[in-house]
């Protein structure tokens, strides 16, 4: 079999349809793709389904498919893997990581801990297997409130790895958390100036920001939530013009959903990059999708220790998502 880097910069041919080839080998496979909305579009297209890291953690459970291709980051594959021992997990690029999982080391997050006895330990999707292997209960920002609001009122909780998520939730439910200091870099660039100038420029329009977000930018948000529920408050609203605080990515499926309404992405603080693009999300690529499922290559693997103590505040955190 080749390896992941054997395949990396292999050429496609150009006349290959990509969309007929992946379609024929998910059917040869028995395989289902799961695509995040930070995906480039022709994933999201060709995915079975399409989702926040909650719905795909769900979709990953429930699957009955034999292979699981992940258009996502790491930890969602390495999640997925952990739902689903014996099946085949795949990801078109093992590089697609997350600089909240990077930013928790599982040594130094252990270090941490232990100046916090007697507490329980939520920690957010976004980490590795080690970082959830030492968790109570795993959540994401769908239902991070839900999450944090099943412990008694009394229960001292430790919240990792994003200090914003983990700020907002705290705000919300007027609820003291220690919290890690970790962020996600494309969130945490967006511009509150920038932004003010924005809704100075659109004053009819609503604004919708991912909780990830440092709170300067969540006060000047109508609605503050996870990918699918922006996309939710995108289809309710009245607003004609909505101006999305997150990673561009979520526009696609918020176009297809809503081609009467203008959606206004909103800026970095740098004009000159692309900061609000996830450049790990973006590493994958439809290519690098056939690649890998031609090639049965880059598969996710997880210690099955890590794995076995993982998989428990995971289902948790299923459970309670019901």
């Amino acid at each position: 079999m080749p390896s992941h880097e054997d395949h990396k910069d292999v050429a496609v041919d150009p006349g290959l349809d990509l969309f007929a080839a992946i379609d024929s080998l998910r059917r040869e496979m028995n395989a289902v793709i799961l695509a995040h909305y930070y995906q480039e579009d022709d994933i999201q297209d060709i995915a079975d389904h399409v989702g926040d890291s909650l719905a795909l953690a769900q979709a990953a459970a429930a699957t009955e498919a034999e292979v699981i291709v992940f258009a996502g980051v790491h930890f969602m594959a390495e999640t997925a893997k952990i739902l689903n021992p014996d099946k085949l997990v795949l990801l078109p690029d093992l590089e697609a990581g997350c600089s909240l999982a990077d930013g928790c080391p599982p040594r130094e997050f252990a270090r941490f801990l232990e100046a916090y006895p007697g507490h329980k330990v939520i920690s957010y999707i976004n980490c590795s297997a080690a970082t959830k292997a030492m968790s109570d209960v795993i959540c994401t920002s769908g239902n991070a409130l839900k999450i944090v609001s099943s412990f008694p009122a009394d229960q001292p909780l430790v919240f990792a790895p994003d200090r914003f998520l983990g700020s907002w939730v705290s705000r919300q439910l007027h609820r003291d958390l220690v919290l890690w200091p970790g962020s996600c870099e494309v969130h945490e660039v967006f511009s509150e100036k920038r932004l003010v100038e924005l809704k100075a420029l659109h004053p009819q329009a609503v604004v919708a920001a991912h909780p990830e977000c440092p709170e300067g930018i969540l006060q000047h948000a109508d609605h503050v939530g996870s990918t699918a529920a922006i996309l939710a408050f995108a289809r309710k609203t009245p607003a004609k013009q909505i101006i999305v605080v997150t990673e561009p990515g979520i526009l696609h499926q918020m176009r297809k959903e809503n081609p009467d309404k203008e959606l206004i992405p909103a800026p970095g603080a740098d004009e000159a990059c692309s900061c609000n693009e996830c450049p790990y999300m973006k590493k994958n690529t439809l290519e690098k999708l056939y690649l890998c499922m031609r090639d049965r290559t880059p598969e996710i693997t997880v210690d099955p220790g890590t794995a076995a103590r993982a998989l428990a505040p995971i289902e948790r955190m299923l459970e309670l998502s019901r």
